[in-house]
């Protein structure tokens, strides 16, 4: 008998287990469909549109209900990048849905134009690099930031070419998407194990913990999705390619690519790049220099000191070869 109540205590316990762990489940299912979206570049295009549709809809129901127009142009700067076309007058007077719709459309037409001229810019950098380096370069590392934070973005310098850029842009697109969700992530996983162990008081209340850790993991999914789809606008819509003065550090190389001069072009170079940009112009490989073939080191056995000396004098190798070694 005692058995049998240890037996049903334990299936107890693991099936609670598997109830919270049932609610991360669905969390990390939404996530990784939002990232593999990105990563293979499945419906991407339209995860974005739908993120600029959600952060208008949320600027517009949130600030008009407070009736706060100046803290909503603020927002539109900061969300979207832009100042917004809208008039006081509009804001207080037109319909929720009607604003929605002319926000949505003045901030992807905007971002469109935005992309465009990246696009352009970036271009001519991309030809350069083909005559002067030769056909054997496939990639491109692209520095991009928003002001704020940066990213490298890694390009074809082909397709670029052909497409007037618009490969570079999906690139982008790409890679800003996965960090910003990454990043998300990260910190939506930690919130929900302080959430795990919060509630495990509840029951001195009365109240069942399982209950009200999915009420509160609900509120913090939804809560890290809003914030997921602004931080991925945001950066979007800001994202530039960063402005270089030349300088007596810029080689004569490197001149020709003037506010693109930071574009690596080595192919190890490309093996090594991370996701995080440099801040440090330095840090960027110089397309001119030939790569640098790297020796293995050999390590040999270790000789002791009253060993004899492997130069094949007879003598020791403290007294030797080894003479003034510690």
């Amino acid at each position: 008998m005692p058995s049998k109540k240890v037996e049903e205590n334990n299936f107890g316990i693991r099936k609670r287990l598997l109830e919270y762990d049932d609610v991360m489940n669905k969390q990390r299912n939404a996530v990784y469909e939002k990232r593999n979206h990105a990563l293979f570049g499945e419906r991407l295009s339209l995860d974005i549109d739908s993120a600029f549709s959600i952060v208008a809809e949320s600027l517009i129901s949130s600030f008009k209900e407070q009736e706060d127009y100046e803290g909503f142009k603020l927002a539109c700067i900061v969300n979207f990048g832009m100042d917004t076309a809208i008039t006081a007058e509009e804001f207080n007077t037109t319909s929720e849905n009607k604003l929605i719709d002319k926000l949505y459309e003045e901030a992807t037409q905007r971002y469109n134009q935005h992309v465009t001229a990246i696009g352009e810019k970036a271009v001519p950098v991309f030809k350069s690099i083909r005559a002067t380096q030769g056909p054997h370069i496939e990639n491109v590392v692209v520095p991009f930031t928003d002001g704020r934070k940066g990213i490298n973005v890694l390009a074809p310098l082909d397709k670029t070419i052909e497409t007037n850029g618009k490969a570079l842009v999906s690139s982008m697109e790409k890679s800003i998407t996965l960090a910003v969700i990454d990043d998300a992530w990260k910190e939506h996983l930690r919130a929900m194990d302080d959430l795990k162990q919060s509630v495990q008081t509840a029951y001195l209340e009365q109240k069942d913990p399982l209950v009200i850790y999915k009420v509160e993991a609900f509120q913090l999914f939804n809560n890290m999705t809003t914030t997921l789809n602004k931080d991925i606008i945001s950066f979007l819509t800001q994202a530039n390619l960063p402005d270089q003065q030349e300088s007596n550090e810029i080689k004569e190389g490197r001149q020709e690519k003037t506010d693109l001069s930071k574009l690596s072009a080595n192919k190890d170079a490309i093996d090594a790049a991370g996701d995080d940009y440099a801040a440090n112009e330095n840090d960027y490989f110089d397309p001119s220099a030939p790569p640098v073939k790297q020796e293995p080191v050999r390590v040999g056995p270790k000789i002791g000191r009253n060993d004899p000396c492997p130069c094949g004098s007879g003598k020791k190798f403290k007294q030797c070869h080894g003479k003034g070694a510690e």
